[in-house]
């Protein structure tokens, strides 16, 4: 019931709906350009290096597109700004089909990370709606899980459309949805957070906050266990013998971690935020323990389900944090950056593991895992006295 509340709101289905269809690109995109490249020229390198540009493109450029929307307004930015997205990614695409030559590729990739932070944007107008009020922590807590959802159903959309139809479908389809998603979002003003005037005349960037910076670090470790774990179940249950089983493993890491976040939502908590991060994160680490002993497919199943109950709740948590540190005026910014740690930290850890895998095995690969739950509980237990002063501005301690 708590969660049917929050579409009482005029607009709230609208602009959750669309903000889903826009934000499905960003789960289909990297993995798309992958299975397009590889299939195209049989060259995993060059596909991983284009689909990595991409990446980093939009951990570099989504901020700041979010910066401009807090100054100027969602409509404003995000017409023009995805407009450059889906036209570079369209000549990706397109350069991608008729053979142009790499650094072509990698040239369409940098512009491509225009391409605006939809997950960012929802949330900043749940926060528009119901910012001080115990319905917001319901409405992040929901957010938490539709994130979810785009990373089971949009990675595996990509794939299916680019083997079963042609190479170039899966990222072609992502485009599409993203310039449909989009026009749709910004279309409706009713919900739109307005402008705010920021107290700040020398504009700072939101993450220069200590209290931003450690969020997003934070959620960078996090995301170092999310792309370990998606590199090595794929490596795991190609060892016993049953690689279609990478799948059951990364679902069951995605269920357990969307369950959390809807029983989270639901509960109303007095204890502090910055309380809560520490007991998540060391919840978060002591469940990637298990991932060394794990002898079977069963096994690992069970063991990132339990993992992935832990990183949905913490990772509402410092969007909640965030929320209360940040000034109403770059909230979208705030948002951003911490997104886009999370986004960093899955690409880091992909890319690190994967080493560790080809040196190590699977066991070695969880030894990242398990090192990055380590490094976030450090993060939010020396942080916990930064984070607790500035939010207790809102009121919290």
């Amino acid at each position: 019931m708590a969660y049917l509340g929050l579409f009482a709101a005029r607009g709230a289905v609208a602009f959750t709906a669309a903000g889903f269809f826009a934000r499905l690109p960003l789960a289909m995109t990297g993995i798309g350009v992958i299975t397009m490249l590889s299939r195209q020229r049989g060259e995993y390198a060059l596909a991983g290096g284009v689909a990595a540009s991409l990446t980093l493109a939009m951990a570099v450029l989504g901020p700041q597109v979010s910066r401009l929307v807090d100054r100027h307004g969602q409509r404003r930015v995000l017409l023009p700004a995805a407009g450059i997205g889906v036209g570079a990614q369209g000549a990706l695409i397109l350069g991608a089909h008729h053979g142009a030559p790499a650094w072509a590729l990698f040239a369409c990739a940098v512009p491509a990370g225009c391409a605006p932070n939809m997950a960012a944007m929802v949330r900043a107008r749940w926060a528009h709606l119901y910012r001080g009020t115990p319905a917001l922590h319901t409405a992040l807590s929901f957010e938490s899980v539709v994130d979810e959802l785009t990373f089971v159903v949009g990675p595996a959309l990509a794939v299916a459309l680019s083997t079963t139809a042609f190479p170039e479908a899966g990222p072609l389809v992502a485009v599409v949805l993203l310039a449909v998603g989009v026009l749709w979002f910004a279309a409706l003003r009713g919900t739109e957070p307005p402008v705010r005037v920021d107290g700040d005349r020398r504009g700072r960037s939101a993450i220069r906050d200590p209290g931003v910076a450690l969020s997003a670090l934070v959620l960078l470790a996090g995301g170092v266990i999310v792309g370990t774990v998606d590199v090595v179940s794929v490596a795991f249950a190609h060892a016993q013998g049953q690689p279609a089983a990478a799948g059951i493993v990364l679902s069951a890491y995605a269920v357990g971690s969307a369950v959390a976040g809807l029983v989270f939502g639901a509960v109303r908590t007095r204890w502090p935020l910055p309380r809560l991060l520490v007991l998540g994160t060391a919840g978060t680490a002591l469940t990637t323990v298990p991932f060394l002993v794990v002898s079977d497919v069963l096994g690992l199943s069970v063991a990132v389900f339990a993992a992935g109950v832990f990183f949905a709740p913490t990772m509402i948590v410092v969007l909640g944090l965030v929320e209360r540190i940040v000034p109403p005026a770059r909230l979208t910014e705030g948002m951003t950056w911490a997104v886009t740690g999370l986004s960093g930290g899955v690409a880091v850890g992909a890319a690190l593991s994967g080493r560790v895998v080809d040196a190590f095995g699977a066991g070695g690969g969880f030894a990242v895992a398990i090192g990055a739950g380590a490094v976030a509980v450090v993060i939010a237990a020396v942080g916990r006295p930064v984070l607790a002063r500035v939010s207790s501005r809102a009121g919290d301690a």
